[in-house]
C-alpha cells in the first residue's frame, strides 16, 4: 500500500488533472459546453434512452438532465421520441447533427492533447492511458456504496 504522503500527492495531482480538464473545454465550439459533450457522448456511447437513465449516468439530478437536454435538442443535436414500449415516455437519441458535433469536439480534444503531449513518446500515452483506465476502474465513481449484507 502506498505512503499517505503519495495519496496527498494525487488528491493534489487529480485536483491540478481537473483544472487541466476545464481547460480543454475552452476548444469546444462556442455553443458546446462541456456537459451537453458529455450527454451527446454518453448517448453516441450507449445509444437512445429515456431521461432517467441519462441522470443516473450523468450523476445530475432530473431538473438538470431536462435542462441539458432541453437545449442540445433546441441547437438540433439530439431528437426525443415516443418509447413504443412506455407511451408515457421518450426516448433521447443523437441526431446527425450532433454526430458530427461530437465528432468536431473529438478533432479538437486529439489536437490539443498531441500539440501539448508532442514531445511525449508513444509508449509514455499508452503508460498513461492505461494507468487511468486502472484508476477509473479503482475508484468506480465515487458515489457511496451500499455494504453488502451478510448471507443468514
Amino acid at each position: 500500500m502506498a505512503a499517505q504522503e503519495q495519496y496527498e500527492e494525487l488528491a493534489r495531482q487529480l485536483s491540478a488533472v481537473a483544472a487541466v480538464r476545464r481547460g480543454l473545454a475552452r476548444v469546444l465550439p462556442q455553443d458546446c459546453s462541456p456537459a451537453t459533450a458529455t450527454l451527446l457522448a454518453l448517448l453516441k456511447q450507449h445509444g437512445e434512452m429515456r431521461m432517467s437513465r441519462l441522470g443516473e449516468l450523468l450523476d445530475i439530478d432530473a431538473s438538470v438532465t431536462s435542462r441539458h437536454v432541453a437545449c442540445a435538442a433546441e441547437r438540433g443535436w439530439l431528437e426525443r421520441r415516443p418509447d413504443v414500449l412506455d407511451k408515457r415516455s421518450r426516448l433521447i437519441g443523437l441526431t446527425p447533427s450532433g454526430e458530427e458535433l461530437l465528432h468536431e469536439v473529438s478533432v479538437r480534444y486529439t489536437e490539443t492533447l498531441a500539440a501539448r503531449l508532442g514531445d511525449w513518446s508513444d509508449d509514455d500515452v499508452g503508460r498513461l492511458v492505461g494507468l487511468l483506465k486502472r484508476f477509473r476502474e479503482s475508484v468506480g465513481d465515487c458515489r457511496p456504496r451500499v455494504a453488502a449484507l451478510p448471507h443468514a
